[in-house]
């Protein structure tokens, strides 16, 4: 059962999470966003309060999971803003059910594996196995601008806090390690004919700039903005200019 909640009124917009999965991301956007748009967010399988189920963990599955979210709001269509991760799933989504997406927005994705994603995942993996608050603390240090953790250090210590400790938890972290290691969207990424936002900045440790500004290049199509700082969580550390940029596009849809 996958747990979602609804707010605001207009055009609607799927907010989909990366690899925490959870729909606590966009507390930091959420309520600008709800002032145009219908927000729809959701924890992932496995996270939060929405539980694991039995399918394999997949990109697929993770889309073919945003569509029943869909279904349960009675909604036939919908914009999708997918941060990270939640970009792969909503490539994959557009390859799966491309009537369903009046737009796509993809912040800090990409389009295919490189070694530097394989390089940076695989050690993050081998951490969480290992010692997580460690492998929490490295992920909240890596997500943000030095200068802005530095001075939120609430968030760190939140994140530590919220390491995953248990061995199921661990293990679904690890699953969704895999399952953003083995995506690869380049085989799809023409099928896109709908509008596409890329989103991303230039001081991104966790999904490079040259990657982001490679799957902005196999959609000739699409708008693009890289924000010059931000880091990899832009969305919280830059919420206004973000979201600005955001509810100025769906609303133009």
């Amino acid at each position: 059962m996958l747990q979602a909640s609804i707010a605001g009124e207009g055009p609607p917009l799927l907010l989909v999470s990366g690899l925490g999965g959870t729909a606590k991301f966009w507390d930091a956007s959420a309520a600008a966003l709800a002032r145009s748009c219908r927000v729809i967010r959701f924890d992932q399988r496995g996270i939060g309060a929405s539980s694991r189920g039995s399918a394999p963990c997949t990109i697929d599955q993770l889309a073919r999971d945003c569509l029943a979210v869909l279904d349960a709001a009675g909604l036939e269509r919908a914009a999708l803003l997918g941060h990270s991760t939640g970009g792969c799933i909503g490539q994959a989504l557009a390859r799966i059910a491309p009537q369903r997406l009046d737009g796509l927005i993809l912040s800090a994705t990409w389009l295919k594996p490189s070694h530097y994603m394989g390089g940076l995942f695989t050690s993050r993996r081998a951490v969480l196995l290992q010692n997580p608050q460690a492998y929490a603390a490295l992920s909240a240090l890596t997500a943000y601008p030095p200068a802005w953790i530095e001075a939120n250090w609430s968030m760190f210590e939140a994140a530590v806090a919220a390491a995953p400790m248990s061995e199921e938890a661990r293990r679904v972290v690890a699953e969704r390690i895999d399952a953003l290691l083995s995506f690869d969207g380049s085989a799809g990424i023409a099928a896109l004919t709908m509008p596409v936002l890329v989103l991303g900045a230039r001081d991104d440790m966790i999904v490079p700039s040259f990657l982001q500004e490679e799957l902005a290049a196999a959609l000739p199509g699409a708008r693009k903005t890289m924000f010059d700082s931000g880091g990899h969580f832009f969305p919280i550390s830059r919420p206004d200019t973000f979201t600005a940029h955001v509810a100025e596009w769906v609303g133009a849809l």
